[in-house]
C-alpha cells in the first residue's frame, strides 16, 4: 500500500504538512553513507564535558559563544538528553549500557540531521527516534493519519533536541543572568525569594508590584531571537532555536483550539472510565502532589510556551527578560543616596550591619532619611521597594512601561505596575509582605549616669501567608464552601480508597504544604486551618463511606486524628482490624498530622545572606580561582608573611567581630576607610 495516494486527500486539510510530506516524496535519495559503530563514537563523560561549558561560561561571562556546533556533534550528550527525554515520556531512566545499538544508530542519524541543518520541528511522521512506549508505524489509514497530525503532543525526537539545547545553553546563559531572577534556574526557587525580601526589603515604604505576563505571552520571536544572539554567535544553534520560534501564533492558536475540543468532551461524555495502565506506562501523579500542584501560586503557575522549544522557553524567557533585571539594578545603584541621620544604610548601598529582625524606629520617611529600592523578579512578575517618597515611585514605574515599550514593543498599562503602601500589605507569591508596629521598651544612660527606660514606637517586616488566598485554593478544588466562614465539604475524590491509603495521602499533602509556609511568620496558624479543613473533609467523607451521619461519631470512634479503624455498622460479622493486621492483610492506619497547635512547626527565622549566592555557583567562582596562578602566588605570600592559622582561631576571631563590631573586622575597616574618604 501505498503512502502517496492516502496524503493527497489531506492537502487541503494540513497544507504545512502537506509541503514537508511533498518534500519528502520527491527529493532525491542520497547516496548510502558507510556505517559507524555507534559505540565507538562514546568517547567521553557527558557530565565532564558539561561541566567544563559551566567552568568556561562563569570564567567568560563578556565573551559571547561562537562555536557550540562542537558540543551537538557530541554523541554522549545526545545519550544523556536521550535517557532523560526517556525518564519523561515513561518514568524510568535507562541506563547507559541498557540502550540498544539501533536506537543509538537512530541517535547518531538525529544528531547529523540537527547539524546539517536538516532538522524540522513537529515532524510526526518522519521521526528519526522513538519513544519506547511508542509502536514503529508501518501502514498508515487515513484515519490514522488524521489523528497522527491532528494530535497536539510534540514528537519524542523534539523532546531529544530540546535536552540537548537546554544542556548546552543554560551555563551559557546561567552565567550572565542578574541575580534578582529567581524563576526557573537551578539553586532559586519561590522559597530564595520570600527569604530575600524578608532579609533585604526591610525599611520600604512603597512598593511596585508588575505583572509583565503580557510580554511574556506576545513577545516577538525576532525579539527572544535578538536576545539570545548576544550572547551566542553560532548560526547552526541559532538557526535550530529560530525555526523553533516560527511557529509562535500557530503553536498558541493550536493549544487553545485543543483546550476548547478537551473542555467541549468533558462536557459531553463527563468524567472518563478508569483503565488499567500498560507496563512500560508512567503511572500519574498521586492525588496529593495533583492537588499541591493546584495551590501554585499566581506567579508560579505560569509557564512560558514559545512554539515548539517546549523546555527551553523558559530560559528564553528569562534571557528576555534579563535585560529589565539589569536596567532597573543600573537603577537601584542612580537611585541611592545615603544619609549618616538614618537608622540604616548609611554609608554604602551593601550595609550589612542592620539587623532585619531589629525595629526601625519610625518616621522612616523624610528629607534627613536614605533613598534606597531593591528589586526582585519571579517569572513574569516583580516587586520594587522603595525607600522614599511616592513621587519618586511613580517616576520609576514610568521608566519602566518605557522600557518595556521600547525593548519589547508592548506597552504595559499602569494598572499592570501597581503601586501599593506597605500599610497595606503586598501580595506576591501568596505571602503578605507588611509593616507591623511594636513598643519595644529603650534602655539608655542618661545625664548623670542614670538609666533611662522609655517605650518607643518602631516598625518590622512581617511576610504572613495569605489566608484568603488560601480558602480560595480549598474552595477552587471543592474542599470548602464559603468566603469569610468557610464550611468543609466531602473529600470525593477519595471515595473508593481505603481509610489508610486516605490518611497517608493527606498527610502528604499537609506535609508539603508545611514545608511551602515554612517561612511564613503565620506559619502555625495557616496550617492549622488548612490540617482543620482536611481533617474535616475526611471526617465527612468518611461518615458518608461508613454510614455514620455525622462527623461527631467518626470523631468518637476514629479519634481526633482519624487514626483508629473504622467499619459499617452493617458489616459486623468482618474480622477485627487488629486481627487482619497482625496477618499482613491491612496497612497499619496514619492519623491525621497536625491535630494539635503543639504539633505544627514554628516558622524558620534562619538567617539569610542579602548577597546570597546558590552552592553551585560558589562552586564555581572557587573552583574557577583555584585555577588562576595569580591567585596561588598571593595565597603562598601571606602563609609566608602571617603563617598558618587553626580553624578554631579563625572562628574564635569572627565570633568575637561581631560580638564587639556586630560584623567581621576587615568589613568594619573597609567602612571607616569609605567614610574617611572626601
Amino acid at each position: 500500500m501505498s503512502l502517496r495516494p492516502n496524503i493527497k486527500h489531506l492537502i487541503d486539510a494540513f497544507p504545512s504538512a502537506a509541503r514537508h510530506f511533498s518534500h519528502h516524496l520527491n527529493r532525491r535519495p542520497q547516496p548510502p553513507t558507510p556505517k559507524q559503530d555507534p559505540y565507538a563514537l562514546l568517547k567521553e563523560d557527558p557530565v565532564q564535558v558539561l561541566s567544563d561549558l559551566w567552568v568556561k561560561s562563569f570564567s567568560q561571562t563578556q565573551k559571547p559563544f561562537q562555536n557550540l556546533t562542537g558540543f551537538l556533534s557530541k554523541l554522549d550528550l545526545w545519550v544523556l538528553a536521550y535517557q532523560r527525554a526517556c525518564a519523561h515520556a515513561t518514568g524510568s531512566y535507562p541506563p547507559k549500557n541498557a540502550i540498544p545499538s539501533h536506537t543509538l544508530s537512530s541517535l547518531v542519524s538525529l544528531r547529523d540531521a540537527v547539524v546539517r541543518s536538516q532538522f524540522r520541528w513537529n515532524s510526526k511522521l518522519e521521526q528519526l527516534i522513538r519513544s519506547p512506549k511508542e509502536k514503529p508505524i508501518t501502514l498508515l489509514s487515513r484515519r490514522k493519519l488524521e489523528s497522527i497530525l491532528s494530535s497536539g503532543d510534540p514528537p519524542f525526537q523534539d523532546r531529544v533536541v530540546q535536552e540537548v539545547l537546554l544542556m548546552i545553553l543554560e551555563p551559557v546563559f546561567e552565567a550572565r543572568f542578574s541575580a534578582k531572577s529567581h524563576a526557573f534556574r537551578p539553586g532559586r526557587n519561590p522559597h530564595t525569594v520570600i527569604r530575600t525580601i524578608r532579609s533585604n526589603f526591610a525599611g520600604y515604604l512603597w512598593f511596585i508590584r508588575g505583572d509583565l505576563s503580557e510580554i511574556i505571552d506576545n513577545v516577538n520571536s525576532s525579539v527572544v531571537l535578538g536576545r539570545v544572539g548576544e550572547s551566542v554567535k553560532d548560526r547552526k544553534v541559532l538557526s535550530l532555536i529560530k525555526s523553533g520560534l516560527k511557529e509562535v501564533g500557530k503553536r498558541h492558536n493550536q493549544l487553545e483550539d485543543e483546550g476548547k475540543t478537551v473542555s467541549r468532551k468533558k462536557r459531553k461524555k463527563g468524567q472518563t472510565r478508569k483503565r488499567i495502565l500498560n507496563d512500560d506506562e508512567p503511572k500519574p501523579d498521586p492525588y496529593w502532589l495533583r492537588t499541591f500542584y493546584d495551590f501554585s501560586p499566581e506567579e508560579a503557575a505560569e509557564v512560558p510556551n514559545y512554539g515548539y522549544c517546549g523546555i527551553l522557553s523558559p530560559l528564553l524567557m528569562n534571557v528576555c527578560l534579563n535585560e529589565l533585571d539589569y536596567m532597573i539594578e543600573n537603577k537601584i545603584v542612580e537611585f541611592f543616596r545615603p544619609s549618616e541621620n538614618d537608622s540604616i544604610w548609611k554609608y554604602s548601598i551593601n550595609d550589612g550591619c542592620h539587623n532585619p529582625s531589629w525595629p526601625e524606629f519610625v518616621p522612616s520617611s523624610g528629607k534627613k532619611k536614605t533613598r534606597k529600592m531593591d528589586y526582585i523578579r519571579y517569572a513574569g512578575h516583580f516587586l520594587i521597594g522603595i525607600r522614599g517618597p511616592r513621587e519618586e515611585a511613580v517616576g520609576i514605574r514610568k521608566e519602566i512601561i518605557e522600557f518595556c515599550d521600547r525593548a519589547f514593543g508592548i506597552r504595559l498599562d499602569n494598572s499592570k505596575v501597581g503601586i501599593e503602601h506597605i500599610t497595606r500589605g503586598i501580595q506576591f507569591l501568596d505571602h503578605i509582605v507588611c509593616r507591623r508596629i511594636i513598643h519595644p521598651t529603650l534602655r539608655y544612660t542618661g545625664n548623670g549616669g542614670n538609666i533611662v527606660r522609655e517605650k518607643g514606637v518602631g516598625t518590622l517586616l512581617s511576610v504572613t501567608a495569605s489566608l484568603q488566598q488560601c480558602i480560595r485554593q480549598f474552595r477552587r478544588l471543592a474542599f470548602v464552601k464559603g468566603d469569610k466562614d468557610p464550611e468543609p465539604l466531602p473529600c470525593t475524590p477519595m471515595l473508593y480508597s481505603g481509610q489508610a491509603h486516605t490518611n497517608a495521602q493527606m498527610n502528604k499533602l499537609l506535609e508539603t504544604m508545611a514545608d511551602w509556609y515554612r517561612y511564613a511568620d503565620n506559619r502555625k496558624k495557616i496550617i492549622g486551618f488548612c490540617a482543620y479543613v482536611i481533617r474535616s473533609s475526611l471526617a465527612k467523607l468518611y461518615a458518608a463511606r461508613y454510614r455514620l451521619k455525622s462527623r461527631a461519631k467518626v470523631y468518637k470512634i476514629a479519634a481526633r486524628d482519624l487514626s483508629r479503624p473504622l467499619r459499617e455498622s452493617t458489616n459486623n460479622s468482618a474480622p477485627e482490624y487488629s486481627d487482619l493486621l497482625r496477618m499482613g492483610l491491612v496497612e497499619a492506619i496514619e492519623g491525621v498530622q497536625f491535630s494539635h497547635m503543639s504539633l505544627i512547626p514554628s516558622c524558620d527565622y534562619t538567617p539569610f545572606p542579602r548577597n546570597w549566592v546558590p552552592d553551585h555557583e560558589k562552586l564555581l567562582q572557587e573552583y574557577i580561582r583555584l585555577q588562576d596562578a595569580k591567585f596561588f602566588c598571593e595565597l603562598n605570600k601571606s602563609v609566608k608573611q602571617q603563617g598558618l592559622c587553626l580553624p578554631q582561631d579563625k572562628i574564635s576571631e569572627i565570633v568575637w567581630d561581631y560580638k564587639v563590631l556586630g560584623c567581621s573586622s576587615d568589613r568594619f575597616r573597609n567602612d571607616k576607610e569609605t567614610q574617611n574618604t572626601p
